[in-house]
């Protein structure tokens, strides 16, 4: 049954809260520590050139295992490719230069990702895409978000007094508990991204060979991977939870202790489920062998998901929202995800104050940005579910004189309030992101998840893959929000793969960024630098960011480049605002990932620090 919501002034200063993604954060417990000893073995075990396929491996993190800050971008004229992965990067462009298109390359950096990414993404998961299509000039939207098991209930994650059931699996400790919503079979929705994957191959792809697709990723799994940094932080953080499911332990544990980085990772199952789904296609996972596994791992572990549930799973293509900053044209996703929506409706808000005059991070301008964000998010809060079930006011929402109402409720010297949002704790950025352009002009932003990292840290038996727990992303402690658990419901997400035209119509730029609720907020920062200040998209990328969300609390980087100063903090307290130092190359900021499209055809591709991201391009 659909909920109705209206949007009306009025109504809109008068109104309160919905909470979404209920219960605590799981609890994280540190993995044992990596001794010295491990450590310089790790760092000389890295000395050594690693290749695959007879092509040295850009790796992510230099000669103390730290993150590299330089050399994520790239420059060509024919093709692009920018994801979370060298690896990844390097499937695609090998699928463009074989004479694929970016439609096939993006099939191929998804499933690739699912290999060297297993905490953010994989087919057990589900996600979104923006294409540009540079035949028809039209952009359309690709969700494959996981849906709720017909079987799901309102109140499945409370116990009989109403508080949030914890989940434990039989026969291990204390340190193996978290909520249900987010470890276990209860937290498992319906995966998507085969579906959505094969979706796109069939209705966009060119037709290439399908081994030329998923080779690499094969090739990955059964040869072995290198642990990044963001790997091991990953593993470390869940180490707890892992170590308490045999399945997942057997592959990404190395005799009970978490993965260095520099270590190597294989995964045999999941080059033989990968097989089978080249061979086969998407049947090959929603039913017969596979799909019975899942059913019976989730079931194991507490959930409810059926065959049928996998079996009744659809694709749906929809229409973008489409928005506008200065001229540029935007198009984003619409719900299930709130994020096109509202970066949509930040960039309007923005549109309304001289933004070009103000220096990046001064005082002002995260001010403005600041307040911009928590009305997104108040509104975010009040309006925002899936629209198969609740009708929102996205055409309200995304407009001009909406958002020039809005904007005059900011006090340019005064941090404002306006309407809760659900606990900062909440957040997690379990998610990817990549982006695809090819010599043809089509462009594919695409971002997918398995929420927390590992998902529900469930790996059905033979199979490989990690399930998602991507049932967090309802109101899980609310059965009366819009954004309620419903079965056969696709939970709110904030995703937000973006394509920008330049004002003549024509394509500027793909992008997007995991980083749960930081997401539109995140490409709307790197947005408006490269349209205000013609930045280049590295340097867009690279800004120190800031992230507030109506708790009046804006979190800020505060070194890197463009930083947020000392005094720049001061003066937004002396404004109202409270501030936190998140120090600098943050992963709760994001890591975007995007290509810009010169007036000459040259491409740029950008990729973040933050994360492990590295742009390729010929």
């Amino acid at each position: 049954m659909k909920k109705h919501i209206a949007l009306g002034m009025a109504l809109l200063l008068g109104a309160g809260s919905v909470t979404a993604c209920g219960g605590s954060k799981a609890a994280q417990t540190a993995a044992p520590e990596t001794t010295v000893a491990e450590t310089e073995s790790a760092a000389a075990e890295t000395a050594a050139p690693e290749t695959f396929h007879g092509e040295e491996v850009w790796l992510p993190y230099d000669e103390n295992l730290e993150k590299k800050k330089t050399d994520r971008d790239a420059t060509g004229k024919n093709g692009a490719v920018a994801s979370c992965s060298w690896y990844a990067s390097k499937a695609g462009l090998d699928v463009l230069q074989n004479g694929g298109n970016a439609f096939d390359a993006a099939a191929a950096v998804g499933y690739t990702l699912g290999v060297v990414e297993p905490y953010f993404s994989g087919l057990g998961g589900g996600g979104f895409m923006t294409l540009y299509d540079a035949k028809t000039k039209k952009v359309s939207v690709i969700d494959f978000r996981e849906t709720a098991p017909a079987a799901a209930t309102a109140d499945m994650f409370l116990d009989e007094s109403g508080q949030p059931k914890n989940y434990t699996p039989e026969g291990a400790d204390a340190t193996a508990a978290a909520p249900a919503s987010q470890y276990g079979g209860a937290s498992v929705a319906v995966p998507g991204e085969v579906a959505g994957l094969e979706y796109l191959l069939e209705h966009y792809g060119s037709g290439v060979d399908r081994k030329d697709i998923f080779q690499d990723a094969i090739d990955l799994a059964n040869d072995g991977y290198v642990v990044t940094a963001t790997f091991k932080e990953e593993l470390d953080e869940s180490y707890n939870l892992i170590n308490a499911m045999p399945e997942i332990a057997g592959i990404y544990l190395n005799d009970g202790l978490p993965r260095k980085v520099g270590d190597h990772v294989k995964n045999p199952d999941l080059a033989k489920t990968l097989e089978n789904i080249r061979d086969n296609g998407k049947d090959a996972f929603y039913t017969g062998d596979n799909a019975q596994k899942i059913v019976d791992a989730v079931q194991k572990y507490g959930g409810v998901l059926t065959a049928s549930d996998l079996e009744n799973y659809t694709v749906k293509e929809r229409e973008p929202v489409e928005g506008s900053y200065q001229g540029y044209t935007i198009y984003s996703l619409p719900p299930a995800s709130s994020g096109g929506t509202h970066l949509c409706e930040i960039l309007n808000i923005l549109e309304n104050a001289d933004m070009k005059s103000l220096e990046v991070n001064s005082p002002e301008y995260v001010h403005m940005f600041s307040e911009a964000f928590k009305i997104a998010f108040a509104d975010r809060a009040k309006y925002m579910a899936d629209t198969d079930f609740a009708d929102v006011p996205l055409k309200e929402l995304t407009s001009k004189e909406y958002a020039k109402w809005r904007y005059s409720q900011i006090d340019p010297e005064k941090s404002g309030t306006y309407e809760a949002v659900p606990s900062e704790e909440l957040e997690h950025y379990a998610t990817t992101s990549f982006s695809v352009v090819d010599k043809d002009g089509n462009m594919v932003a695409c971002t997918q998840t398995v929420n927390y990292g590992f998902g529900s840290k469930i790996v059905p038996e033979g199979t490989g893959f990690c399930l998602n727990d991507e049932m967090d992303d309802f109101a899980c402690d609310d059965p009366s929000s819009t954004n309620c658990v419903e079965g056969g419901k696709r939970p709110l997400s904030s995703m937000s793969p973006s394509i920008v035209l330049y004002p003549d119509g024509t394509p500027f730029m793909t992008i997007g960024t995991p980083g749960a609720t930081r997401i539109f907020p995140t490409i709307a920062q790197v947005v408006q630098k490269m349209i205000d200040y013609d930045m280049p998209i590295q340097d867009a990328i690279d800004c120190a960011r800031i992230y507030d969300n109506s708790k009046n609390n804006i979190n800020y980087e505060s070194d890197g480049v463009n930083p947020v100063t000392a005094e720049t903090a001061q003066k937004l307290q002396a404004m109202g605002h409270e501030v936190t130092d998140k120090g600098a190359w943050q992963l709760f900021f994001g890591g975007v990932q995007g290509i810009s499209i010169d007036k000459d055809g040259t491409l740029h591709g950008g990729a973040d620090p933050r994360r492990d991201g590295k742009a390729l391009a010929y």
